[in-house]
C-alpha cells in the first residue's frame, strides 16, 4: 500500500510514545488519523499536531483531518464507538495500528492479589484488546470491500523470555502468534502484520532500568520503529509477518526460513486442493527421450552442445519422480555453464565430466513416481531447478520437485529469474521502503522482477534499458525513471547537467553508459541506496560511482563480460576498496543455488503476488519451439534484443493440449 494523502488510519494508544510518533509520521504523509487513547489531554494535543501537519496537504475539507476518541480499550463498547466514528468521518478504514499497551503494574513474583487490577488487567489491555481491535478493523474493511493493513504492536519480549515481566512477555507472545495466524486474510486484500521492537525510550520503556538497556545495546531509535511500521504497511508481500527490530541485529523478519522449516508441514491433501490443473498423459511413456548435453567446453553454446537420445529408465527409482518437460527457461549463464565456469576444477579435470546435461530450470507434468513417493501424483504440474532442464524428460529426487498451479511459461520466469530478484533484494540488498533502487538490464528476465518487487516494497525505482519497446515495458511495470540509453535525448540531459557542472563539454562519441551516468548525477545527486546489477564491465563502475553513503551493490551477473572470443574474463577494479571504505558501501555477489533453502518460501510469495494481479510477468514474444531451438534462444538472449523472460517450449504439441484445458 502506498502511503499517500487522503488515506485514513486509526491508532490506539496514540496519545504518547510509539503511538504518538506513528500518528505524526502518518500525518506527515497527509493521512487522516483517529487517535484512540484513555488520556484526553494528551490525545487532544496529538490530534491538534496531526491537524497542523495535515493542513500542508488539505484545505477546506469540511471535516477534521484528525479526531480524538477517549477510549478504554478493554471496553468493547468504547472500541465499537471509536471504529464507528472513524468510518463515519472518513468513509472507510485503510490502516489500523493497535498500539495500546501497558507493563504489569506489580511484580509477578511478589503479587499476592487475584490479579484483577494487575496481571489480568495487563492481559486485557495487551492481548484481548488487540484481538478485539483486529476483529473490528477486519469487519470495517470487509464491509467496504476495500484492501487494508493492520499493524499490531508486539515486542521483542514476545519472541524470547523477559524475566523482569513474564506477563508482559506472555501477552506480546500472544500478539505475535495471533497476528501470524491471520496471514490467510491476504486473500481478501487485508494484511495483518506485527512489529516487535526492543526497548524504545518512552515512559514505559524507561522502567526497564539503565543496566538492562545497556546490555541490549541501548534504546532502539523511534525513527527505526516508525520506518519498520511503514515497511510492513507498504510491502505488499508481507502478510502475517513479524518484523523484529534491535540495535544489535537491525531489522529482520522472524522467524527465519531455517526455523520455519522445522515446523512447517505440507499435507498431500492440502497440496491437492491448491492444484486446479490436471493433465492426462495419454500415450504410453516412450522408451527413450532427447536432451541437450554439453560435449565441448566453450562459451559458444551452439558449439558446446548437441542433442542426444537417451533411454528412459523404468520403473522410476525409489524416492524419485519422472517429469515430462513442457517449458524450459533460458539464462545468460547458460554460456558460463557450457564453458565449465560453475565447476570448481581445473580445465583438465573438467574435461572428464563431459558430456553433461544443460539447462537450469523447467516446468512440466509429473509422468511417473517411484516407490515411497506419497505426496506427488501423476498428472500434476511441477517445476524443477536442477541441471538438465533442456530435455524432454527428467528424473529427479522428489525433494527437488516444486509444486506449482499450472505448467505455464510465466512460472518458468519465476524460477531462476524471479527467485534471484526476490531473495537477492531481501537478503543481500536488505531492501526496506523509502529507498532509491537502481536496476540495470531491467527489461530482462530477472530485471522485470527486481523493479516490481522494489516498487511493491515502497521504493523509488530507476531502471536502465536500450530500446523503445523495453522502455515501454518498464513504464508499464511502474518504474519511476526509465533511462533508455538508445532513444533518450542526450542533449537535453547534458544541458541540465552542464548548467550546474561544467562550462563546456563535448557530446561527440559519448559511450552508452555516459547518458546513464549523467541522469544519475543530475537527478539523484545523493546517490542510490541499492543497485541490482547484472551487466558488469563499465556499467559496474558506473553503478559503483552512483552508490549513496551506506549503499549496497548486488552483483547477480555480468552479461557484458560473457561475450568475446575467450568468454568470461575476470576484470580488475582498481580503487574499489578505497571507494567502499570512504562511504561505508558494500558490494556483494549473489549465486542462487547457495540460497536453495529459501526457494519455496519466495516462490510462494511470487505466486501470491502474481495470482492477485500485483506482479506481472513478461515473456519474450519470440517463440522457440523444440529442443533444436535452444541454441537460437540462448543467442537471442545474448543479442540484446530480448525483452522479458526467454522461454523454450520443449513440447509444442503438449502446449496446444494445455491451452485447450
Amino acid at each position: 500500500m502506498e502511503l499517500k494523502p487522503g488515506l485514513s488510519a486509526l491508532v490506539t494508544g496514540g496519545a504518547s510514545g510509539i503511538g504518538k510518533a506513528l500518528c505524526l509520521a502518518l500525518a506527515a504523509k497527509g493521512i487522516f488519523v483517529t487517535i484512540v487513547d484513555f488520556s484526553e489531554e494528551k490525545g487532544k494535543e496529538v490530534a491538534s499536531l496531526v491537524e497542523k501537519e495535515n493542513s500542508k496537504f488539505h484545505q477546506n475539507l469540511g471535516f477534521p483531518s484528525a479526531i480524538f476518541v477517549k477510549c478504554d480499550v478493554t471496553s468493547l463498547r468504547d472500541l465499537n464507538l471509536a471504529f464507528e466514528k472513524h468510518v463515519s468521518t472518513y468513509g472507510g478504514l485503510d490502516i489500523c495500528i493497535n498500539n495500546a499497551g501497558i507493563a504489569n503494574t506489580a511484580s509477578f513474583w511478589k503479587d499476592q492479589t487475584d490479579g484483577t487490577k494487575t496481571w489480568k488487567h495487563t492481559i486485557n489491555v495487551n492481548l484481548i484488546a488487540v484481538i478485539d481491535c483486529t476483529r473490528l478493523a477486519i469487519k470495517s474493511m470487509q464491509a467496504l470491500q476495500k484492501p487494508g493493513v493492520i499493524i499490531n504492536m508486539g515486542s521483542s519480549a514476545g519472541l524470547y523470555p523477559m524475566y523482569i515481566d513474564p506477563i508482559y512477555s506472555a501477552t506480546k507472545g500472544g500478539v505475535v502468534m495471533f497476528t501470524r495466524s491471520l496471514a490467510p486474510y491476504r486473500r481478501q486484500g487485508i494484511r495483518v502484520n506485527v512489529l516487535c521492537p526492543e526497548f524504545v525510550q518512552t515512559e514505559m520503556g524507561e522502567k526497564a532500568g539503565a543496566k538492562y538497556i545497556t546490555l541490549l545495546g541501548g534504546y532502539v531509535q523511534m525513527e527505526n520503529v516508525v520506518k519498520g511500521a511503514f515497511d510492513l504497511i507498504m510491502d505488499e508481500s508481507r502478510a502475517g509477518s513479524c518484523l523484529w527490530i534491535t540495535n544489535r541485529r537491525g531489522k529482520e523478519y522472524w522467524p527465519g526460513p531455517a526455523e520455519e522449516a522445522k515446523y512447517l508441514v505440507h499435507s498431500s491433501s492440502s497440496s491437492r486442493r491448491k492444484i486446479s490443473f490436471r493433465a492426462s498423459l495419454g500415450a504410453q511413456l516412450p522408451q527413450s527421450f532427447e536432451k541437450v548435453v554439453v560435449h565441448k567446453l566453450t562459451h559458444n553454446f551452439r558449439d558446446a552442445t548437441h542433442i542426444v537420445r537417451a533411454p528412459l529408465k523404468l520403473p522410476i527409482e525409489s524416492g524419485h519422480v519422472l517429469l515430462k518437460i513442457i517449458y524450459a527457461g533460458v539464462n545468460a549463464s547458460d554460456v558460463n555453464f557450457s564453458s565449465g565456469r560453475y565447476f570448481l576444477r581445473n580445465k583438465k579435470d573438467l574435461s572428464s565430466l563431459l558430456p553433461f546435461d544443460a539447462g537450469f530450470e523447467a516446468v512440466g507434468i509429473i509422468a511417473a513416481v517411484g516407490d515411497s513417493v506419497s505426496n506427488l501424483e501423476v498428472g500434476t504440474p511441477a517445476a524443477i531447478m536442477v541441471y538438465g532442464g533442456y530435455a524432454e524428460f527428467m528424473t529427479v529426487p522428489s525433494k527437488h520437485i516444486l509444486p506449482i498451479g499450472r505448467p505455464d511459461p510465466e512460472v518458468v520466469a519465476m524460477l531462476t529469474s524471479g527467485l534471484t530478484a526476490s531473495i537477492a533484494l531481501e537478503k543481500v540488498g536488505q531492501m526496506e521502503s523509502g529507498q532509491v533502487v537502481l536496476v540495470t538490464a531491467a527489461a530482462g528476465g530477472t530485471g522485470q522482477f527486481a523493479v516490481q518487487l522494489a516498487k511493491l516494497a515502497g521504493n523509488k525505482v530507476v531502471a536502465t534499458c536500450g530500446g523503445k519497446e523495453k522502455a515501454r515495458l518498464l513504464k508499464d511495470l511502474g518504474v519511476d525513471r526509465v533511462i533508455d540509453y538508445k532513444t533518450e535525448d542526450i542533449k537535453t540531459v547534458c544541458l541540465k547537467f552542464l548548467t550546474s557542472s561544467f562550462s563546456s563539454f563535448s557530446l561527440f562519441g559519448a559511450p552508452i553508459g555516459f547518458l546513464t551516468s549523467l541522469v544519475l548525477k543530475n537527478e539523484f545527486p545523493k546517490g542510490v541506496d541499492i543497485v541490482y546489477e547484472s551487466v558488469g564491465g563499465d556499467m559496474f563502475d558506473l553503478c559503483l560511482n552512483a552508490l549513496a553513503i551506506r549503499g549496497r551493490l548486488i552483483v547477480i551477473g555480468m552479461i557484458s563480460q560473457y561475450q568475446g572470443e575467450h568468454g568470461w574474463k575476470p576484470k580488475n577494479y582498481p580503487g574499489l576498496v578505497e571507494k567502499l571504505l570512504t562511504k561505508s558501501q558494500s558490494v556483494a555477489g549473489f549465486f542462487l543455488p547457495q540460497y536453495s533453502y529459501l526457494w519455496k518460501e519466495h516462490l510462494a510469495r511470487q505466486f501470491d503476488l502474481y495470482s492477485s494481479g500485483k506482479l506481472k510477468v513478461a515473456i519474450d514474444p519470440k517463440r522457440f519451439l523444440g529442443l533444436h531451438s535452444v541454441p537460437d534462444a540462448v543467442e537471442h538472449l545474448h543479442s540484446g534484443r530480448s525483452s522479458g523472460k526467454v522461454v523454450v517450449c520443449i513440447d509444442p504439441t503438449f502446449e496446444q493440449q494445455v491451452a485447450k484445458l
